[in-house]
């Protein structure tokens, strides 16, 4: 007897007791506040790899989940990059301060998993930095990446955790737990298990069909080995349009 297999995209996620909700929206803002001020190396990585490898004389560029606007600080922009600097950002807590600290980037709030309101390639560069690995659906997310960029030469620069590794495993429980319990007590896997629901591999796998990886780099062994590595970069150049 035939049986009907569930989709795996989307992802299906837990409901949010209200207790919940609260502590994830102030976490994750207290978190892109602690993380470049203790862990300055690994953020090094996750903002200047998009830096080295944008396009050359780019114009536009659209970042998803700019959070609080911490990869404005390592870019170099001349007054119209940054004015044509969109930044989208799901909490509206979080683009507040994306205004308030950047007020010529338009921050926006919006769900990249969504068709966002710019024509086809609009955009020279896009860039998610440790985004993807949060996505419930992660291909609606890369479809729309790729209906946004340039076709020819633009760029989709991304960072990704080693989410499920060794390393990653060992660094997390040293960093984000330690932050999480010392402000609200408890177990904290329900959050990041919520959080980080792809894996590199899964993320590779729905990103092959529309983009080429023209340059990658691991962190911080730079051996292309993810157990003992803790974030990956791509720099990626969009396949020709489908369809």
């Amino acid at each position: 007897m035939p049986t009907t297999q569930t989709p795996k995209w989307p992802k299906t996620l837990p409901p949010l007791t209200p207790e919940q909700k609260r502590i994830s929206d102030d976490f994750m803002k207290l978190w892109h506040e602690v993380l470049p001020r203790r862990f300055a190396l690994v953020e090094s990585f996750n903002h200047n790899f998009p830096v080295k490898y944008s396009p050359p004389d780019f114009k536009t560029s659209l970042e998803i989940g700019a959070g609080l606007g911490e990869h404005l600080h390592h870019e170099k922009l001349t007054r119209e990059q940054e004015e044509n600097y969109h930044a989208l950002e799901l909490r509206e807590n979080m683009a507040a301060g994306i205004r308030k600290n950047f007020p010529r980037v338009q921050a926006i709030v919006g769900d990249c998993q969504t068709r966002l309101d710019f024509p086809d390639g609009f955009f020279d560069r896009v860039i998610a930095v440790h985004v993807l690995e949060h996505l419930p659906n992660l291909p609606a997310a890369i479809r729309e990446a790729h209906r946004l960029v340039n076709k020819e030469t633009g760029r989709f620069l991304v960072v990704i955790p080693t989410e499920g590794s060794p390393a990653y495993t060992m660094a997390r429980k040293i960093s984000a737990e330690r932050v999480y319990k010392r402000r609200y007590g408890g177990d904290y896997s329900w959050f990041y298990k919520r959080e980080h629901i792809n894996f590199p591999h899964e993320i590779l796998e729905e990103l092959a069909p529309w983009f080429t990886t023209e340059a990658r780099s691991f962190f911080p062994l730079r051996i292309p080995f993810i157990w003992c590595n803790l974030c990956i970069g791509l720099a990626l150049r969009p396949r020709p349009a489908q369809g």
